[in-house]
Protein backbone atom coordinates (compact mmCIF):
# COMPACT_ATOMS: atom_id res chain seq x y z
CA UNK A 1 0.00 0.00 0.00
CA UNK A 2 1.38 3.12 -0.87
CA UNK A 3 2.17 6.02 1.43
CA UNK A 4 -0.41 8.19 0.18
CA UNK A 5 -3.14 5.58 0.38
CA UNK A 6 -2.27 4.72 4.01
CA UNK A 7 -2.05 8.33 5.12
CA UNK A 8 -5.68 8.48 3.52
CA UNK A 9 -6.84 5.29 5.29
CA UNK A 10 -5.74 6.80 8.35
CA UNK A 11 -7.28 9.41 8.07
CA UNK A 12 -10.95 8.43 7.07
CA UNK A 13 -10.67 6.26 10.40
CA UNK A 14 -9.83 9.32 12.09
CA UNK A 15 -12.95 10.71 10.26
CA UNK A 16 -15.08 8.08 11.24
CA UNK A 17 -14.44 7.63 14.83
CA UNK A 18 -14.82 11.70 14.88
CA UNK A 19 -18.32 11.75 13.58
CA UNK A 20 -19.08 8.73 15.72
CA UNK A 21 -18.12 10.80 18.75
CA UNK A 22 -20.02 13.47 17.74
CA UNK A 23 -22.70 11.58 17.05
CA UNK A 24 -22.75 10.05 21.03
CA UNK A 25 -22.35 13.42 21.93
CA UNK A 26 -25.37 14.96 20.32
CA UNK A 27 -27.44 11.99 21.70
CA UNK A 28 -26.27 12.78 25.11
CA UNK A 29 -26.99 16.27 25.21
CA UNK A 30 -30.31 16.57 23.25
CA UNK A 31 -31.73 13.43 23.42
CA UNK A 32 -30.89 12.15 26.76
CA UNK A 33 -32.34 14.81 28.71
CA UNK A 34 -35.41 14.63 26.86
CA UNK A 35 -35.90 11.17 28.09
CA UNK A 36 -34.41 11.68 31.24
CA UNK A 37 -37.20 13.85 31.85
CA UNK A 38 -39.69 11.58 30.31
CA UNK A 39 -38.53 8.40 32.94
CA UNK A 40 -39.08 10.58 35.63
CA UNK A 41 -42.41 11.74 35.38
CA UNK A 42 -43.08 8.24 36.41
CA UNK A 43 -43.31 6.12 39.06
CA UNK A 44 -41.24 3.18 37.76
CA UNK A 45 -38.08 1.98 37.26
CA UNK A 46 -37.17 2.15 33.48
CA UNK A 47 -34.60 1.01 31.14
CA UNK A 48 -33.61 1.99 27.92
CA UNK A 49 -30.97 0.85 25.25
CA UNK A 50 -30.79 2.08 22.14
CA UNK A 51 -28.34 2.11 19.21
CA UNK A 52 -28.79 3.32 15.50
CA UNK A 53 -27.93 0.45 13.87
CA UNK A 54 -25.76 2.49 10.62
CA UNK A 55 -24.08 4.73 12.23
CA UNK A 56 -23.40 2.47 15.77
CA UNK A 57 -24.32 5.68 18.30
CA UNK A 58 -25.28 4.58 21.34
CA UNK A 59 -27.45 5.67 24.71
CA UNK A 60 -28.69 3.38 27.71
CA UNK A 61 -30.31 4.20 31.14
CA UNK A 62 -30.26 2.04 34.10
CA UNK A 63 -28.18 -0.71 31.89
CA UNK A 64 -26.92 -1.62 35.14
CA UNK A 65 -30.13 -2.82 36.35
CA UNK A 66 -31.48 -6.52 35.65
CA UNK A 67 -34.60 -6.18 34.23
CA UNK A 68 -37.48 -8.93 33.96
CA UNK A 69 -38.19 -10.10 30.50
CA UNK A 70 -41.47 -11.69 30.49
CA UNK A 71 -42.71 -12.40 27.25
CA UNK A 72 -39.76 -10.42 25.22
CA UNK A 73 -37.52 -13.85 26.13
CA UNK A 74 -39.57 -15.40 23.40
CA UNK A 75 -37.70 -12.96 20.49
CA UNK A 76 -34.27 -15.06 21.63
CA UNK A 77 -35.94 -18.17 21.91
CA UNK A 78 -36.93 -17.45 18.53
CA UNK A 79 -33.26 -16.83 17.12
CA UNK A 80 -32.05 -20.20 19.08
CA UNK A 81 -34.93 -22.23 17.40
CA UNK A 82 -34.06 -20.90 13.99
CA UNK A 83 -30.22 -21.38 14.56
CA UNK A 84 -31.40 -24.83 15.11
CA UNK A 85 -33.30 -25.09 11.97
CA UNK A 86 -30.23 -23.65 9.75
CA UNK A 87 -28.15 -26.26 10.93
CA UNK A 88 -30.35 -28.91 9.91
CA UNK A 89 -31.89 -29.95 13.71
CA UNK A 90 -35.32 -29.24 12.85
CA UNK A 91 -37.34 -27.87 9.91
CA UNK A 92 -40.13 -25.11 9.38
CA UNK A 93 -42.34 -27.98 8.10
CA UNK A 94 -41.50 -30.33 11.01
CA UNK A 95 -44.64 -31.10 13.03
CA UNK A 96 -44.95 -31.43 16.54
CA UNK A 97 -47.93 -32.93 17.93
CA UNK A 98 -49.60 -31.13 20.54
CA UNK A 99 -51.93 -32.83 23.36
CA UNK A 100 -54.02 -32.36 26.02
CA UNK A 101 -51.05 -32.88 28.31
CA UNK A 102 -49.38 -29.82 26.98
CA UNK A 103 -52.45 -27.79 27.42
CA UNK A 104 -53.19 -27.81 30.88
CA UNK A 105 -51.88 -24.36 31.77
CA UNK A 106 -54.94 -21.63 32.24
CA UNK A 107 -52.23 -19.00 30.84
CA UNK A 108 -52.47 -16.96 27.46
CA UNK A 109 -52.72 -18.89 24.53
CA UNK A 110 -54.52 -18.05 20.98
CA UNK A 111 -53.52 -21.86 20.16
CA UNK A 112 -55.48 -23.25 23.34
CA UNK A 113 -58.43 -21.33 22.52
CA UNK A 114 -58.19 -22.38 18.63
CA UNK A 115 -57.64 -26.05 19.89
CA UNK A 116 -59.22 -26.53 22.80
CA UNK A 117 -58.59 -30.36 23.15
CA UNK A 118 -55.08 -30.28 21.62
CA UNK A 119 -54.46 -33.72 19.30
CA UNK A 120 -53.35 -31.23 16.38
CA UNK A 121 -50.27 -31.65 14.39
CA UNK A 122 -48.97 -28.12 13.99
CA UNK A 123 -45.26 -26.84 12.17
CA UNK A 124 -42.42 -25.19 13.77
CA UNK A 125 -43.30 -22.16 11.43
CA UNK A 126 -46.73 -22.11 13.00
CA UNK A 127 -45.23 -22.88 16.64
CA UNK A 128 -43.11 -19.58 16.18
CA UNK A 129 -46.46 -17.69 14.84
CA UNK A 130 -47.85 -18.48 17.85
CA UNK A 131 -44.79 -17.71 20.25
CA UNK A 132 -43.24 -14.67 18.55
CA UNK A 133 -46.82 -12.59 16.66
CA UNK A 134 -49.00 -13.75 19.17
CA UNK A 135 -47.25 -14.11 22.39
CA UNK A 136 -48.74 -17.51 23.06
CA UNK A 137 -47.23 -18.94 26.19
CA UNK A 138 -48.17 -22.84 25.45
CA UNK A 139 -46.27 -22.45 22.53
CA UNK A 140 -43.51 -21.11 24.02
CA UNK A 141 -42.98 -23.95 25.84
CA UNK A 142 -43.06 -26.18 23.12
CA UNK A 143 -40.56 -24.32 21.56
CA UNK A 144 -37.98 -24.51 24.79
CA UNK A 145 -38.89 -27.90 25.02
CA UNK A 146 -37.69 -28.96 21.14
CA UNK A 147 -34.79 -26.66 21.97
CA UNK A 148 -33.31 -28.96 24.35
CA UNK A 149 -34.64 -26.48 27.67
CA UNK A 150 -33.84 -23.44 28.91
CA UNK A 151 -30.42 -23.85 29.52
CA UNK A 152 -29.69 -25.20 25.80
CA UNK A 153 -31.13 -21.04 24.71
CA UNK A 154 -29.19 -19.28 27.65
CA UNK A 155 -26.03 -21.08 26.68
CA UNK A 156 -26.77 -20.13 22.87
CA UNK A 157 -27.55 -16.52 23.55
CA UNK A 158 -24.30 -16.46 25.49
CA UNK A 159 -22.33 -18.04 22.92
CA UNK A 160 -23.22 -15.34 20.40
CA UNK A 161 -21.46 -12.86 22.76
CA UNK A 162 -24.79 -11.29 24.17
CA UNK A 163 -23.75 -11.74 28.38
CA UNK A 164 -26.52 -9.73 29.88
CA UNK A 165 -29.21 -11.71 28.94
CA UNK A 166 -30.31 -14.99 31.27
CA UNK A 167 -33.13 -17.01 30.39
CA UNK A 168 -33.75 -19.88 33.30
CA UNK A 169 -37.53 -20.58 33.24
CA UNK A 170 -40.38 -21.62 31.06
CA UNK A 171 -43.30 -19.90 30.97
CA UNK A 172 -45.28 -23.04 33.36
CA UNK A 173 -42.20 -22.27 36.02
CA UNK A 174 -43.14 -18.62 35.85
CA UNK A 175 -46.65 -18.96 36.69
CA UNK A 176 -45.55 -21.20 40.12
CA UNK A 177 -43.99 -18.41 41.41
CA UNK A 178 -44.00 -14.73 40.79
CA UNK A 179 -40.20 -14.13 41.99
CA UNK A 180 -39.08 -17.17 39.49
CA UNK A 181 -39.90 -14.07 36.04
CA UNK A 182 -37.03 -12.41 37.45
CA UNK A 183 -34.92 -15.28 37.05
CA UNK A 184 -35.14 -14.53 32.87
CA UNK A 185 -33.62 -10.88 32.84
CA UNK A 186 -32.07 -8.91 30.74
CA UNK A 187 -29.91 -5.78 30.78
CA UNK A 188 -30.54 -2.98 28.04
CA UNK A 189 -28.54 -2.48 25.96
CA UNK A 190 -28.05 -6.13 25.70
CA UNK A 191 -31.36 -6.49 24.22
CA UNK A 192 -30.64 -4.04 21.55
CA UNK A 193 -27.52 -5.47 20.72
CA UNK A 194 -29.56 -9.03 19.90
CA UNK A 195 -31.87 -6.60 17.68
CA UNK A 196 -28.95 -5.10 15.77
CA UNK A 197 -27.30 -8.52 15.27
CA UNK A 198 -30.51 -10.11 13.89
CA UNK A 199 -31.26 -6.55 11.76
CA UNK A 200 -27.15 -7.03 10.77
CA UNK A 201 -27.80 -10.54 9.81
CA UNK A 202 -25.02 -11.74 12.34
CA UNK A 203 -26.70 -15.02 13.64
CA UNK A 204 -29.66 -16.56 10.90
CA UNK A 205 -29.02 -17.66 7.55
CA UNK A 206 -30.60 -15.10 4.85
CA UNK A 207 -34.23 -17.17 4.84
CA UNK A 208 -34.11 -17.46 8.53
CA UNK A 209 -33.44 -13.87 9.62
CA UNK A 210 -36.41 -12.55 6.90
CA UNK A 211 -39.03 -15.23 8.36
CA UNK A 212 -37.89 -14.10 12.16
CA UNK A 213 -38.21 -10.37 11.26
CA UNK A 214 -41.31 -11.24 9.36
CA UNK A 215 -42.95 -12.25 12.23
CA UNK A 216 -42.02 -9.42 14.31
CA UNK A 217 -42.95 -6.90 11.92
CA UNK A 218 -46.56 -8.45 11.02
CA UNK A 219 -47.16 -9.18 14.83
CA UNK A 220 -50.45 -8.27 16.81
CA UNK A 221 -47.91 -7.39 19.68
CA UNK A 222 -49.40 -4.92 21.47
CA UNK A 223 -49.25 -1.45 19.26
CA UNK A 224 -49.62 0.92 22.19
CA UNK A 225 -46.09 0.82 23.25
CA UNK A 226 -43.12 1.31 21.22
CA UNK A 227 -45.40 2.04 17.58
CA UNK A 228 -48.32 4.12 19.73
CA UNK A 229 -47.36 7.74 18.92
CA UNK A 230 -45.13 6.93 15.55
CA UNK A 231 -46.36 7.95 12.11
CA UNK A 232 -49.11 5.89 10.52
CA UNK A 233 -47.24 2.85 8.69
CA UNK A 234 -44.18 3.13 10.19
CA UNK A 235 -42.61 -0.16 10.08
CA UNK A 236 -41.36 -2.05 13.78
CA UNK A 237 -39.94 -5.17 14.40
CA UNK A 238 -40.68 -5.78 18.40
CA UNK A 239 -41.46 -7.86 20.93
CA UNK A 240 -43.37 -6.89 24.09
CA UNK A 241 -43.89 -8.79 27.63
CA UNK A 242 -46.05 -7.88 30.47
CA UNK A 243 -46.52 -9.06 34.12
CA UNK A 244 -49.67 -9.32 36.18
CA UNK A 245 -50.53 -6.83 38.26
CA UNK A 246 -48.88 -7.64 41.76
CA UNK A 247 -51.06 -5.23 44.24
CA UNK A 248 -50.41 -1.65 43.11
CA UNK A 249 -47.27 -2.76 41.32
CA UNK A 250 -46.60 -4.11 37.56
CA UNK A 251 -43.25 -5.72 37.56
CA UNK A 252 -42.87 -5.32 33.68
CA UNK A 253 -44.38 -3.85 30.91
CA UNK A 254 -41.62 -4.10 27.87
CA UNK A 255 -41.54 -3.41 24.12
CA UNK A 256 -37.82 -4.34 22.36
CA UNK A 257 -37.62 -3.67 18.57
CA UNK A 258 -36.55 -2.74 15.39
CA UNK A 259 -37.36 0.90 14.12
CA UNK A 260 -37.43 1.40 10.75
CA UNK A 261 -36.62 4.92 10.67
CA UNK A 262 -37.52 7.57 7.41
CA UNK A 263 -34.60 8.25 5.92
CA UNK A 264 -33.66 4.46 5.92
CA UNK A 265 -32.30 3.71 8.71
CA UNK A 266 -33.10 1.90 11.37
CA UNK A 267 -32.64 1.74 15.40
CA UNK A 268 -32.64 -0.72 18.08
CA UNK A 269 -34.92 0.28 20.83
CA UNK A 270 -35.23 -1.64 24.09
CA UNK A 271 -37.37 0.01 26.65
CA UNK A 272 -37.77 -1.98 29.95
CA UNK A 273 -40.71 -0.78 32.66
CA UNK A 274 -40.15 -2.26 35.63
CA UNK A 275 -41.96 -1.82 39.49
CA UNK A 276 -44.30 0.24 38.38
CA UNK A 277 -46.99 2.11 40.82
CA UNK A 278 -48.60 3.55 37.25
CA UNK A 279 -51.81 1.63 35.67
CA UNK A 280 -51.43 -0.59 32.65
CA UNK A 281 -52.32 2.45 30.16
CA UNK A 282 -49.68 4.81 32.01
CA UNK A 283 -46.97 2.16 31.88
CA UNK A 284 -47.60 1.21 28.43
CA UNK A 285 -47.74 5.35 27.75
CA UNK A 286 -44.33 5.95 29.18
CA UNK A 287 -43.26 3.59 26.16
CA UNK A 288 -44.30 5.00 23.34
CA UNK A 289 -43.02 8.48 24.65
CA UNK A 290 -39.49 7.34 24.70
CA UNK A 291 -39.81 5.95 21.26
CA UNK A 292 -41.26 8.92 19.64
CA UNK A 293 -38.65 11.15 21.26
CA UNK A 294 -36.28 8.72 19.75
CA UNK A 295 -37.76 8.83 16.32
CA UNK A 296 -38.32 12.87 16.18
CA UNK A 297 -34.97 13.01 17.04
CA UNK A 298 -33.74 10.79 14.04
CA UNK A 299 -36.10 11.83 12.18
CA UNK A 300 -34.69 15.68 12.36
CA UNK A 301 -30.89 15.07 11.88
Amino acid sequence: MSQIRIIFSLAMLVFTANQSLSQNASLREELRPKLMRIVNNYKATIGIGLIHIETGDSLDVNNHIRFPMLSVYKFPLAIAIMDMVDRGELTLKQTYHVTKADLQDETWSPLKKEFPNGEVDLTIAQLLNYSVSQSDNIACDILFKLAKGTESVDNYIHGLGISGIAIKATEHEMRADWKIQYTNWSKPMQMSRLLEGLYLQKYLSDSSNTFLMKLMIESTNDPARIKALLPEGTIVAHKTGTSDKRGKIYDACNDVGIIFLPDGTHVALSVFVSKSEEDYDNSRKLIAEISKAVFDYYDHQ
